[in-house]
Formats: structure tokens, sequence, C-alpha cells
């Protein structure tokens, strides 16, 4: 399977549109959604194209393409407009025998993580990319797609057979392993 995994949509619905695009472009067969999906959050300003329910009805028609998880953001109100489950802090998947921990960052990241063994940890939260190696597990911060940080473009990722790669919300590639 191919997943795009993204962060941080903060409820931006031009963003989310090309994350979309990108998506389809790229034949990705799921969807993994990282937290923080309709509300900008208190710290950041306004993004471009605050739409809620415009993201919740683009994402609901594609909701058995999604998995997603809870950030810091969403809450049960979020809940009651999307027709996917959001409310779980981590996530694990497997996919050909290697474990992927897909969470949001703010309880569970790269040094604080849940007890087991992972392949592979993404994450959010903070807004900054990374693709590290922790011993034996690749770590993935898929950044923001709306709001980065530290000078950063907007970033999401791919992962697929055992690779991950970072691009940019328009498609250039920054990093893999």
């Amino acid at each position: 399977m191919k997943y795009l995994i993204l962060s941080d949509i903060h409820g931006s619905l031009p963003t989310l549109q090309q994350a979309l695009a990108f998506y389809h472009q790229q034949h990705c067969d799921m969807l993994c959604i990282l937290g923080d999906i309709l509300n900008y959050g208190p710290r950041n300003g306004l993004p471009e194209g605050l739409d809620p329910k415009a993201i919740a009805d683009t994402l609901n028609a594609m909701a058995d393409e999604i998995v997603a998880i809870r950030g810091n953001c969403d809450s049960e109100v979020d809940q009651m407009l999307l027709d996917f489950p959001i409310m779980q802090d981590y996530m694990l998947l497997v996919d050909q025998g290697r474990k992927l921990l897909l969470t949001h960052g703010h309880i569970y990241n790269k040094v604080e993580l849940p007890k087991g063994r992972f392949d592979f940890v993404f994450y959010g939260h903070t807004h900054l990319w990374e693709l590290t190696r922790q011993e034996q597990t690749l770590i993935c911060n898929t950044g923001s797609i709306t709001f980065p940080k530290g000078g950063n473009p907007k970033t999401l990722a791919i992962y697929e057979n055992g690779h991950v790669k970072v691009f940019t919300l328009d498609g250039q590639l920054l990093a893999e392993e």
C-alpha cells in the first residue's frame, strides 16, 4: 500500500485541496491524517481559506480511504462533523510486517513513545519536518501543510514498501530513506 501522511491542516481548504491533488497524482491508497484537522488553534493566525465545514465534507467523501488520529486542536465537536474516527491518541499500522506508529506529537513523539517496538514513527505537531533514524526506528515528522515553522516549506510524506519520502506541498522531494 502507498500512504500519504500529513498533519496540521488547521482548517485551510486550499491547502487540503492541494494535498489531495498530490494524493491522487501519486496514486496513493490511503490518507493518514496526524491530527489538527478543522481547528486553526489559538496560537496560530487565521489560515488562508479557513472553511472547516468544507474540509469535513471533502474528507467525508473519501472516508473509506482515511485513517486519522487526534491532535491537540481536535475535539469531540470536530468528530461529530467527520465520518471517520479521529479521537485516538495513536494508531499502529502494520504494512508487510513493518510497524508504523501514527501519532500527533503532543503526547507521543520521538522522545516519548508508547511501549512497544516500532519500525517507523510518524508525527506532526511541531510544524517542523524531519526524517531521521533513531537506532532501528525511522522517525518522520511530516511538518505542517498549513503553518510550517522555522522557515520550512509546507510538507507531507509518503510511505511505501518500507521507504519514506518527504515532499513539499508543491511536490518537491526534500528527503528520503
